[in-house]
């Protein structure tokens, strides 16, 4: 018999939080390059790095079942290159609230995910975590939280299709955990990533090679926030339920927020500094419950098929 493995959802936090600053390494590479390029960057140079294990990974996958291999692809291809590039197109199209909007619903479609897919069971108490923390998201997000308007549908269903594949991302990292080492989903979530943001690229005509100057930032962002976040990521979800991971991930937005006042001189309203501290309350407030106290959801045991 296994022992019980430790919750991990400050880990989760963690690698959010390294997420989070991906604004101020992305901030100058969006104003010299196209998104599509950086992403495709991104991607190559976390291939190259992760270059000697992907043998094991790739022996790693063909020894996986139909279903996880089909996981494996979505969180690859989908998760990875096609939600980026989706919540991009969606900025592109429409105005600049509506992605915000919906992607707030992230949390929302992870926990039905979850409860479907992982058989997760809530209980009652998750909700005194999860709402405070839904709704600093929305502080946070809008420096008028009470006059925000959803305009445009184009726009909306690209940034609905970005936050699904993002809940998706989290839930199928935990149910690929049961049989996948952190460190083989990192590599097969970037591998397959890999053509799938090529594709997007040449879709979209933008050049695929960079000046020499930008590749030191490009390599720091596929480094902090892209390999080491991720790995650090997967590591976390191994023992952490998918309801609680998407709340930990909540960090990212007030890590960019704070790096965001802190290095690239941008002024928070009143109301966004409140979103930020009740989202950092409830996030840290939801891991030191479960740790003195009986857990607000039920870690499913998710069986390794191999």
């Amino acid at each position: 018999m296994t022992g019980v493995r430790p919750d991990r959802t400050w880990l989760v936090a963690i690698a959010a939080a390294m997420w989070g600053t991906d604004g101020l390494l992305r901030k100058p590479l969006a104003d010299a390059l196209p998104a599509a390029t950086v992403v495709f960057w991104e991607h190559l140079l976390i291939v190259l790095l992760l270059s000697p294990w992907v043998p094991a990974a790739v022996r790693a996958f063909g020894r996986c079942t139909g279903r996880q291999r089909v996981a494996v692809l979505i969180v690859g291809g989908g998760c990875s290159a096609l939600a980026t590039a989706l919540f991009t197109m969606a900025f592109r199209l429409g105005d600049p609230v509506t992605p915000l909007v919906l992607q707030k619903l992230q949390p929302v479609i992870a926990v039905l995910a979850a409860f479907f897919l992982l058989r997760e069971r809530i209980r009652p108490s998750y909700l005194l975590f999860a709402l405070p923390a839904l709704a600093g998201a929305w502080l946070l997000a809008f420096p008028e939280p009470f006059a925000v308007q959803v305009t445009a549908l184009h726009a909306g269903l690209l940034a609905l299709g970005a936050a699904t594949l993002w809940a998706a991302g989290t839930v199928l990292g935990r149910y690929l955990a049961g049989s996948l080492a952190p460190r083989e989903v990192t590599v097969l979530r970037f591998l397959i990533g890999l053509p799938a943001a090529l594709i997007i690229l040449l879709f979209q005509g933008d050049p695929i090679a960079v000046p020499l100057a930008n590749l030191p930032a490009l390599l720091l962002l596929a480094l902090i926030p892209g390999l080491i976040g991720l790995t650090l990521y997967y590591i976390g979800l191994r023992s952490t339920p998918a309801a609680k991971a998407t709340l930990a991930e909540l960090a990212f937005p007030a890590t960019a927020a704070l790096i965001g006042v802190l290095v690239l001189d941008t002024a928070l309203a009143g109301s966004q500094w409140l979103g930020f501290a009740i989202v950092l309350l409830a996030v840290t407030s939801l891991g030191w419950h479960d740790r003195v106290r009986k857990p607000t959801v039920r870690l499913a045991e998710v069986p390794a098929d191999r």
